[in-house]
């Protein structure tokens, strides 16, 4: 008995350790605007079991997608020092058990979209590939942030296709809008490896344009990924409390852009985590509050 407490300790351990690497509190960003769609395509009749399988589905997507990030970023991750003390740099944590997390994600995640509808299924393969197909991309292309911004794009697609066995424009829409969002805040998160990856030849929009025109180029995307909001809205005929939302939310990311300086990094982290955590429960509350009240 007490092999096994010491077995099932060393496995949580892990898992905890797991769960930390991957910031699995960051599902968050995305996981709004799904939530978002699958109560627009319901029409507010959202069964129970669809909303915790739709939580599930990203949820293990975005597990097995920055778990193979992290995997096969390790070699880059240990010569980084921002990224040395990372769970997998430093030890804590073994490639091996990572793996195998990554792989159970994987299978999770096919298995949930089985659950939805034909269509659902047979395009989940499609989805993995771009959420893991990320991670790759920076070695090959200066346009990641286009790629990340596509792997949390498709989001609110999924779940739409998930709940109706189709697409929508409004649905097109929050995908445009977490596209924008996405690669511009991870314009302006990148500026924190900006020498690092010029150095070692890492390839991104922040190492092709420098760090001025980039914090510039993440103004364009967030201002385009507000008016997508506000299109959305309007051609979904939402209510007065869905464009107040939005109006917060352009004030939070004016607010962002004023946090970051090319000569003052300092606040990258308050800008990127903080503030776009904010903006997507905030988004979510008030789609909520005009859809009901």
């Amino acid at each position: 008995m007490a092999s096994l407490s010491l077995i099932q300790n060393r496995f949580f351990s892990k898992l905890l350790l797991t769960l930390k690497m991957i910031k699995v509190q960051h599902s968050i960003f995305a996981l709004p605007f799904a939530l978002t769609s699958v109560l627009i395509a319901s029409n507010g009749n959202l069964q129970l079991l669809d909303l915790v399988m739709i939580v599930l589905a990203m949820v293990t997507a975005r597990n097995a997608a920055m778990t193979f990030n992290r995997i096969v970023d390790l070699k880059i991750d240990k010569k980084n020092p921002r990224t040395a003390n990372r769970e997998l740099p430093s030890g804590m944590l073994s490639k091996k058990f990572a793996t195998i997390f990554c792989l159970v994600n994987i299978i999770l995640f096919i298995a949930i979209s089985y659950y939805f509808n034909q269509l659902t299924f047979i395009l989940s393969p499609v989805a993995l590939m771009i959420v893991l197909g990320y991670s790759l991309t920076k070695r090959f292309t200066y346009y990641t942030q286009f790629f990340l911004g596509l792997a949390l794009g498709i989001s609110p697609l999924a779940a739409w296709i998930a709940i109706t066995g189709q697409l929508s424009f409004f649905a097109v829409l929050l995908g445009v809008n977490l596209f924008f969002w996405v690669a511009g805040f991870d314009l302006i998160y990148s500026t924190l490896d900006y020498a690092y990856d010029k150095k070692n030849g890492l390839k991104n929009l922040v190492v092709k344009w420098g760090l001025k025109k980039s914090l510039i180029l993440a103004r364009l995307f967030h201002f385009i990924s507000f008016l997508s909001l506000v299109i959305a809205g309007i051609i979904q005929n939402l209510g007065l409390y869905y464009f107040i939302g939005c109006s917060i939310i352009g004030a939070l990311l004016y607010y962002e852009h004023r946090l970051v300086k090319p000569d003052d990094l300092s606040k990258v982290n308050m800008a990127f985590f903080t503030l776009n955590g904010y903006i997507s429960l905030l988004f979510l509350i008030f789609v909520v509050i005009d859809f009901y009240i």
